[in-house]
């Protein structure tokens, strides 16, 4: 494949953008060579400006689960912008994707719009610090819950693409209030609340971890921390900025039985648009200003295109599509399975219901931040130039989620297994 026009593209945003890109794990650090520039999509695929095609397992990393180009999508969207693209002020549309939500999300009886994940992760942080009237935050390794000062430490996603644990710029003395435990570690759970319990605000959580790769919760591992924090006087906060209606109708906290206090979203509310929320019970979001004393503000939240765009995705949504979605990512990961066992590739394979990840390894098992960095991310690179070569986009990074979404057929998964069977072949020679 030529990739002239990208790489000319690329070399142009680096005149006027830090990196060329405008988020990091788009600069390709984490795999080499240029990053690719995009003109269109359509169903499964992707189109980049040199006109090669690819099978897309990226989704604009996660939202876009019927697709590019959904016609339900398309419609609300020019219905929209026929009327207007911003109010600043409220809109019938998104009190109907607020229902639309409370409805399918057992713990949510209100919900909160705002403009990003980083944002709705920021604003329960400051919620449930302002509730208990206690400083320190719990988060595990290698989850990334955005780029706020609170959560951005030991984080996945770019942070653990480029090797940075922590970022400068965060003063010391907000740090401190945040406290990281392995994920998926019980006993840490039990041994940290046993220590300082009354002292935590909150903890939170990617109950499925997307950021570090695919990583389930091992049984009792939700379930403790849904137990400790209710003990402690202290919140459960499930970060479903990926996993929200990915995963099941009713997000993660659904497909586990485990009912935070908050929860945060984003990605398939806005069916691609950008977009954030965050709810729980009405005895805490009504504490929220104008009610309550604790404020947060967004002068485009709501924002009326991505509220309607985010109501056609979410009403496509039923549960014969996640049975289809679950049997389409099994479909994918026992082919890869397969594939792997017979050409003697050491890989371990994760997933959930429409999410799942490579990791190059001989461990029996993946399920932790360190279990993540001790896998080969110089062959996941070399994994994914060969399938970018045969027309197969993965994310350019060994530490993030694939994706399937409503569009990739049987045929469209079958080739995709082929294009793996020539990469592992290739790596094996």
């Amino acid at each position: 494949m030529s990739h002239t026009i990208s790489a000319a593209s690329y070399v142009r945003a680096t005149h006027v953008i830090p990196g060329g890109v405008n988020s990091p794990v788009r600069a390709f650090k984490g795999v080499g060579g240029t990053p690719i520039f995009f003109q269109r999509g359509q169903g499964p695929l992707l189109f980049d400006l040199d006109d090669n095609q690819y099978i897309d397992y990226v989704s604009s990393w996660g939202p876009l689960i019927q697709g590019y180009g959904f016609q339900p999508v398309l419609d609300a969207i020019h219905k929209q912008a026929d009327l207007a693209t911003s109010f600043g002020a409220p809109t019938l549309v998104e009190t109907k994707l607020a229902e639309c939500v409370v409805d399918r999300t057992p713990s949510i009886d209100k919900v909160r719009m705002c403009n990003s994940g980083t944002e709705a992760t920021m604003s329960a942080i400051r919620l449930a610090r302002g509730i208990t009237g206690r400083d320190k935050i719990v988060k595990f390794q290698g989850c990334f819950h955005g780029h706020g000062d609170s959560l951005l430490v030991k984080a996945g996603s770019g942070v653990l693409t480029l090797g940075l644990p922590d970022s400068p710029g965060v003063p010391k003395d907000l740090a401190q209030h945040t406290i990281t435990l392995p994920y998926n570690d019980v006993g840490a759970v039990h041994e940290l609340f046993d220590s300082i319990g009354s002292q935590i605000a909150g903890v939170i959580v990617e109950p499925i971890a997307g950021n570090m790769g695919c990583i389930p919760p091992r049984s009792g591992f939700l379930e403790a921390l849904r137990d400790e924090t209710r003990d402690s006087g202290s919140l459960l906060i499930f970060d479903e900025v990926m996993t929200g209606f990915r995963v099941d109708r009713g997000g993660a906290q659904s497909l586990y039985n485990v009912d935070p206090d908050l929860t945060t979203l984003g990605k398939i509310i806005g069916a691609g648009l950008p977009v954030g929320a965050f709810g729980g019970k009405a005895e805490y979001m009504d504490q929220l200003a104008p009610l309550g004393s604790i404020y947060q503000s967004g002068t485009l939240s709501g924002n009326p295109l991505a509220m309607a765009a985010g109501l056609a995705l979410l009403e496509s949504l039923d549960d014969d599509f996640y049975r289809s979605l679950d049997r389409k990512t099994t479909q994918m990961t026992e082919g890869i399975r397969h594939i792997a066992d017979q050409l003697t590739v050491d890989l371990v394979i994760n997933k959930a219901c429409g999410m799942f990840s490579l990791f190059f390894t001989d461990q029996s098992d993946v399920e932790s931040y360190a279990d993540v960095e001790s896998c080969d991310a110089d062959l996941y690179a070399k994994f994914f130039h060969h399938l970018l070569e045969q027309g197969v986009y993965f994310a350019p990074s060994a530490f993030e989620s694939a994706f399937v979404g409503g569009s990739h057929t049987d045929q469209v998964i079958s080739d995709t297994l082929d294009a793996i069977a020539n990469t592992f072949s290739f790596l094996q020679a």
